[in-house]
């Protein structure tokens, strides 16, 4: 799996296909973050926001690398299309990962705030949640679902759209409420744990009809 995960990332690395995405989130935090001396809550919230769409675009960009034929010979090579898919959902993690680090980090440079573990876990917390949020719609948007990317896309906002609007429905609106209007991370480290759990089933469910749906399809 590891060597997998490795193959996945150095293509997207050469395909450059993760520098808009890339570029999109550091320049939304930092337009976000800047010269903010607020409550980090609402810092991370920001940044989480961002991370629910460019989580999603990198999970379609990198499930969209290869063609069916390309793909056929990953298939065989790995073991199964089950075992790419998997590869595929923690190649678009490590990415968030690292989007994850640039999120925490952008608000101290850009703004004045005390450091705390308190923020920084809930940080952490907050825009994991998005991220698997957002490989969850990126995943059933991919062309392993659709053929036509046109609709992937609109699906794509859709999905996102009521996400962030439908009110106790997402773990994504319950989070970015919850952040918006408490100022203490202290207070939201429990809670915001549990909306991470809900996300990370939200990602189970959507690699789930992926894997479903692609395979009637091959």
């Amino acid at each position: 799996m590891i060597s997998l995960v490795r193959y996945q990332f150095a293509t997207m690395l050469l395909s450059q296909r993760y520098l808009a995405p890339v570029l999109l989130f550091v320049g939304l935090v930092t337009v976000l973050t800047s010269s903010d001396n607020g409550p980090l809550t609402a810092t991370y919230g920001a940044a989480a926001g961002a991370m629910l769409l460019c989580s999603t675009w990198l999970t379609i960009a990198q499930a969209g690398l290869e063609d069916h034929a390309h793909r056929a010979v990953v298939v065989v090579t790995a073991g199964g299309s089950r075992r790419v898919l998997l590869g595929t959902v923690c190649t678009a993690a490590v990415w968030c990962l690292l989007l994850t680090a640039i999120g925490l980090g952008i608000p101290f440079l850009t703004g004045t705030h005390p450091l705390t573990v308190a923020d920084l876990l809930l940080g952490t917390e907050a825009q994991l949640t998005c991220a698997f949020t957002g490989i969850a719609v990126g995943l059933v948007c991919s062309r392993l679902v659709f053929r036509r990317q046109g609709h992937a896309l609109l699906l794509a906002l859709v999905l996102l759209l009521v996400l962030l609007v439908a009110k106790g429905l997402s773990p994504v609106n319950t989070l970015l409420s919850r952040l918006a209007t408490t100022p203490r991370s202290a207070d939201l480290l429990v809670s915001t744990g549990g909306l991470l759990v809900a996300a990370a089933g939200l990602l189970a469910a959507g690699a789930a009809l992926t894997e479903a749906v692609s395979s009637r399809r091959s």
